[in-house]
């Protein structure tokens, strides 16, 4: 960590100086560490957040981004090295790391819950190679699908639906319905379970 000292009240007109020292306080965990903490997000989250935005594209993402890279911070604080790089720059690589790591999650927790319900679509097709049965299959296979949603208890048909139809991980499906993320999982596994076995009556 830096020796640089904690005592701000001298070198409020440096902002590296005042950032710096903020993050020793932080370091140490003394009984001001709170305070310096949000005394460092008032000084630096309006642009860290603008980095956030202008990697995840997502205003409400940002925000979880945020909130995540303070407490990293809070956590990785002793490791800062101030000949390393400057506190900002320190900041925004946690940040980017963040929103890095949050874009990696999302893109891997959509692509397996769409994989599954493909799966259970796929089931019901014959193969890849075109015929004139083409399109009454996949009506058939529409028809089909509709009436085995209509089947499932109606908290699950909701989560099925709006994570496949409207593109929504386990956790933005948990976020948006105020339900336990593990409850999400469940409703899920067992409405894909449902579905497989009633679209099979169809095939």
């Amino acid at each position: 960590m830096s020796t640089v000292s904690t005592d701000t009240s001298n070198i409020s007109d440096n902002p590296d100086m005042q950032l710096i020292a903020l993050i020793n306080r932080i370091a140490d965990k003394g009984p001001d560490a709170h305070k310096a903490l949000k005394d460092l997000y008032d000084l630096s989250a309006s642009k860290l957040y603008g980095l956030a935005v202008r990697v995840v594209r997502n205003k409400e993402w940002a925000e979880d981004v945020l909130q995540e890279a303070f407490l990293n911070i809070w956590r990785v604080a002793a490791d800062y090295r101030l000949n390393l790089s400057p506190p900002m720059a320190w900041m925004g690589l946690i940040v980017r790391s963040r929103a890095l790591d949050f874009l990696r999650r999302r893109v891997s927790d959509r692509a397996g819950l769409t994989q599954e319900l493909d799966e259970v679509l796929s089931e019901t097709l014959a193969g890849d190679t075109p015929n004139p049965m083409d399109t009454t299959q996949a009506s058939e296979t529409a028809y089909a699908l509709h009436e085995c949603l209509r089947k499932l208890e109606a908290r699950q048909r909701e989560v099925v639906s709006l994570a496949y139809l409207r593109d929504l991980s386990h956790s933005e499906l948990a976020e948006q319905l105020k339900l336990p993320l593990g409850t999400v999982k469940t409703w899920i596994r067992r409405g894909l379970e449902q579905l497989r076995g009633c679209m099979a009556r169809f095939a």
